[in-house]
């Protein structure tokens, strides 16, 4: 064995993935096996109305020491540094280049005095909508944000010099350059307009754009100036496009990307249409991925949903919610017999009677009711997967997430979609996998390896 003296540091490369809750920190080595992993949670802290909001200064910090305690680690070499960051995140800067204002949060309440002056004066809710694939989203909607500031606090708009998506403002701290990011610029912000390639003309009519940095390519990278650096530094990406670059990077043939959490997320990158007004009433938009293209999405808060309804099964059936993490598919269970009302329902559409509104008592156990509830959730899936799917030459769908792990969905999602082949897929990470991705070229000459992603398939 060599001695420890002589071994060689190990390239790695650096992702921060910065979620709402957790914000994590990988290395990989150049085949992108993890070799460290940290995970740390902030409090809170509250904007001036009292709504919680990021703590950015808890933030900035945990991305300087976190740099400097990877440093001083002898037996890794680092070579680059990307940041991946949850959408509808803008970080104001000053002409010193300094954090003002706070990191708002999406889900803060947006003033319907402003939203109807908004879309009166840019042609309506539905006609902006499709013109920017943007559903009406409030504070999600992050170019909003910029329009609320403008208008409710006048001296802090003046002040801000520029205006940076999470990812990217995580980025100018370790470069000290601005970007910014199509995949961040083209997710439900109501800044792009996807019928011109550019950004929609509101954005130059409110003198928004003076406040946005120059795009660049999401594949960039810049040095690092933080003192004793020499590594490349991305300019980052949104969360949602980054988790997608895996599958693009393993798989040629069209697919479509169910990922699943708290929403499921339809993702078809192989759909270049524009978004139809049926489909944006339907939670229907588009994003950009890294390499420019568009991704049709739905989206169906149906993550969520199942929590609510476990817990409400477990509680009437007098049972440990835990039993409900491995429940094998039955499909005995969906059967309809008498004293289970709602059960063997057929894969056509909404079920008259969605699960919540359903009395447990109609059902003799847990785990006819459990099916049910999944059975529920599928069928909706199929509506909210079929508006992404129809008409293009998709003939696969990757389950990730919470979802690809539950034996019950995975099975009756196969069975809702007859000719396609369904996988749950298993890769780790695949948001701080598909950051690294996107820089590879620019830290390592090795290849990606060819079985980053596990499928496991489910016949219908």
């Amino acid at each position: 064995m060599q001695p420890a003296y002589d071994m060689k540091p190990i390239p790695v490369i650096a992702v921060f993935d910065v979620g709402k809750t957790n914000k994590k920190l990988f290395l990989f080595d150049e085949g992108y096996n993890i070799v460290f992993e940290r995970t740390a949670r902030f409090n809170e802290i509250k904007d001036e109305d009292g709504f919680p909001c990021e703590n950015i200064d808890s933030l900035k910090r945990s991305v300087y020491d976190s740099l400097n305690e990877i440093g001083k680690l002898k037996k890794f070499n680092l070579k680059a540094v990307n940041f991946s960051a949850y959408g509808a995140s803008l970080v104001y800067l000053d002409e010193n280049g300094d954090a003002i204002g706070p990191l708002y949060n999406y889900l803060k309440p947006y003033p319907g005095n402003l939203v109807k002056k908004f879309y009166a004066a840019y042609g309506g809710e539905a006609q902006f909508s499709f013109q920017t694939a943007s559903p009406a989203l409030g504070s999600l909607n992050s170019g909003l944000q910029l329009y609320r500031i403008k208008y409710q606090k006048p001296e802090l708009f003046k002040r801000i010099k520029c205006a940076l998506h999470l990812p990217q403002y995580l980025s100018y701290l370790v470069s000290g350059q601005k970007f910014s990011d199509l995949t961040s610029i083209g997710c439900h912000t109501a800044l792009w307009d996807f019928e011109r390639n550019d950004y929609h003309q509101w954005v130059v009519q409110e003198g928004i754009i003076e406040k946005l940095a120059p795009m660049a390519l999401s594949d960039s990278v810049v040095l690092s100036l933080l003192p004793g650096s020499n590594y490349k530094v991305g300019i980052g990406l949104h969360d949602s496009s980054a988790a997608l670059i895996p599958y693009l990077v393993s798989f040629n043939e069209p697919f479509i990307l169910l990922s699943t959490g708290t929403w499921a997320i339809s993702l078809n990158p192989f759909d270049q249409s524009p978004l139809t007004r049926n489909e944006l009433r339907h939670d229907c938009l588009k994003y950009i991925q890294y390499n420019g293209k568009a991704v049709k999405a739905s989206r169906l808060f149906s993550g969520y949903e199942y929590d609510q309804q476990v817990k409400r099964i477990a509680a009437h059936f007098n049972q440990d919610i835990i039993k409900y993490r491995n429940v094998p598919f039955q499909p005995n269970k969906m059967r309809k017999s008498e004293g289970q009302k709602g059960e063997g329902q057929n894969f056509g559409g909404k079920s008259p009677k969605v699960f919540g509104e359903m009395n447990l008592s109609d059902f003799s156990d847990d785990i006819f009711a459990y099916h049910q509830l999944v059975l529920d959730i599928v069928q909706q899936q199929k509506i909210s997967t079929r508006y992404v799917l129809k008409d293009t030459p998709v003939k696969q769908i990757f389950v990730d997430g919470g979802f690809s792990k539950n034996a019950v969905f995975m099975n009756l999602l196969a069975a809702a979609f007859p000719k396609l082949k369904v996988y749950a897929a298993s890769i780790p990470q695949a948001t701080a996998l598909g950051t690294a991705f996107a820089i590879h070229s620019h830290w390592t000459t090795k290849s990606i390896p060819g079985n980053i992603i596990a499928l496991k398939h489910y016949p219908a």
